[in-house]
């Protein structure tokens, strides 16, 4: 990662987007959507081909005020009351209900273009060489917004690499800091082929979709969370939010290099965080996110319960949903579904 210093602020910059001409894509300068142009009528076709039990999983958590959240995140819903007792000579009755809550950046979430970026000397770089200061306002990231995304949605194979398994434990323990050689709690590019290879599937391949189970996300498994005690949890809040186990450096370019059109995890961030910090294998936080989604247009989902897929065995699936069509939003909330 190369740094630089603007002369009129004297702050740290990263011109590496530029220097290494990440824009244009792949898909041309006007290209809104990124890693989503893979999806084809034939590699649908081949994703619907997975379904052979006729099962159903939905992938969503329970959204609630009381769910564990990023630091500074909060979500809030309320009943309002007020106005007619009912209408007509039937006498209708109804509820309606109002969320306060950065509706794409909490629970179930799906991280689109306009979320991550980089400080350049040349402004904030973000997916095609679009800079926040061209297009984004206070209501709304333009070019950057998530609807973009939506217009198409995900249709693709889904791959679940069971990592827990894989390193024979219920949960994967949060990284050290700094993480030491071999950490458990990091996946690295050799452990997805490892865990490709003792599931007995295809390998990854152009237009999938990858998820890594690490048993993190059961901390907050929405089958159980309102069975336990406030106090309960709060302490598995903090032990939820205070890092992560997941995908490392060198699983997520090579995931890249598979070209891949979503990346997701049973975590809030997908990728190895070291405990105390939100850095992974080095100083810089969320790198996988930077080499993810402004270089390659792939996206990111957060926050998935993938237990009923662990539970049946289940390697690979049709995955099928679509981000909310919220105009200039940074994400989406969302409960995808995974039929097989």
């Amino acid at each position: 990662m190369v740094l630089a210093f603007s002369v009129s602020t004297v702050e740290a910059v990263n011109d590496e987007p530029l220097e290494e001409n990440w824009a244009p894509g792949e898909w041309g300068p006007d290209d809104l959507i990124g890693a989503v142009n893979r999806i084809t009528p034939e590699l649908v076709l081949a994703a619907v081909g997975l379904v052979k039990q006729g099962k159903v999983a939905t992938l969503g958590k329970t959204y609630q005020a009381d769910m564990p959240t990023f630091p500074g995140r909060s979500w809030k819903l309320t009943i309002p009351r007020g106005g007619p007792q009912s209408w007509g000579p039937q006498q209708l009755v109804g509820n309606e209900e109002l969320v306060t809550a950065e509706l794409g950046q909490v629970g179930t979430q799906f991280d689109g273009p306009g979320h991550i970026g980089i400080r350049t000397s040349q402004g904030d770089y973000f997916y095609n060489g679009r800079f926040l200061e061209e297009v984004g306002t206070p209501t709304g990231l333009g070019p950057l917004g998530v609807e973009h995304i939506a217009e198409i949605g995900f249709v693709c194979r889904g791959v679940l690499l069971d990592a827990a398994k894989y390193r024979g434990m219920e949960i994967l323990p949060i990284p050290a800091s700094p993480p030491n050689q071999g950490d458990p709690g990091i996946i690295t590019d050799e452990d997805v082929r490892n865990m490709i290879e003792a599931q007995g599937i295809a390998p990854i391949k152009e237009g999938d979709c990858v998820f890594l189970y690490t048993g993190h996300g059961n901390l907050w498994h929405p089958r159980e969370w309102d069975t336990f005690s406030a106090e309960e949890k709060a302490k598995r809040t903090a032990e939820f939010n205070s890092g992560q186990p997941g995908f490392g450096i060198s699983a997520c370019h090579y995931l890249a290099g598979r070209k891949i059109i979503l990346m997701g995890a049973d975590n809030w961030s997908t990728e190895a965080t070291a405990a105390g910090t939100f850095a992974g294998e080095n100083e810089q936080p969320f790198e996988c996110h930077l080499t993810m989604m402004p270089k390659h247009g792939i996206w990111n989902i957060e926050n998935l319960d993938l237990t009923q897929l662990v539970e049946d065995g289940v390697s690979e699936f049709l995955f099928v949903w679509s981000p909310l069509k919220m105009k200039g939003a940074t994400g989406s909330p969302g409960n995808p579904v995974a039929l097989y």
